[in-house]
């Protein structure tokens, strides 16, 4: 299996934070990291997913500034938010068997907020690591048609999103989440 992943910044140089590039070893996450991790959670989920050669995904770092207006349009929820995913797969459009071994499948866009991701990882006291690795996990699982309308859907997501994490040797506690 093979993951094409987009990773794309708002910040620059000035920025505390550069996800990708930082040279504080506690928030720097490769792109291929990112890639295999992307990978790891695809394997694991290939039953949810039509099957492609390659897999596309783009993941875009944010502020709470840009995230809102992201927020506002899509989801008419004037505040920032932690993550949004924008699902390709929801769009109805055929996908013979014959286009799907010889196509890239696009799963869709994944943004998180840096800044909000700082702000709860200190809320739940892990590192930011975890704290943007537990975004992206709950990102792509939405991109793959997982929501939480419910509490038991909720749970069931939450519980998916751990088991993601430990596939890339990250620990969290579901506590941790349930109040945010």
């Amino acid at each position: 299996m093979q993951v094409e992943l987009y990773v794309q910044d708002c910040f620059d140089g000035s920025s505390p934070i550069k996800v990708g590039t930082c040279a504080d070893a506690e928030t720097q996450i490769a792109l291929g990291n990112w890639e295999n991790w992307f990978k790891c959670w695809l394997e694991r989920l290939h039953s949810h997913i039509p099957p492609a050669p390659v897999y596309e995904i783009g993941l875009r770092f944010t502020d709470d500034a840009e995230i809102e207006e992201l927020n506002t349009q899509y989801r008419h929820q004037n505040k920032p938010t932690d993550v949004l995913a924008f699902a390709a797969l929801e769009v109805d459009y055929p996908l013979n068997e014959e286009m799907l071994a010889s196509e890239s499948l696009y799963l869709g866009d994944i943004v998180i907020s840096i800044e909000t991701a700082q702000r709860q990882a200190q809320q739940q006291n892990h590192p930011l690591l975890t704290e943007l690795a537990w975004l992206a996990s709950h990102g792509l699982l939405h991109l793959l048609g997982w929501d939480h309308p419910d509490e038991e859907s909720l749970s069931q997501m939450l519980k998916e999103q751990v088991i993601l994490l430990e596939t890339v040797g990250i620990s969290i506690e579901i506590e941790d989440h349930l109040s945010t």
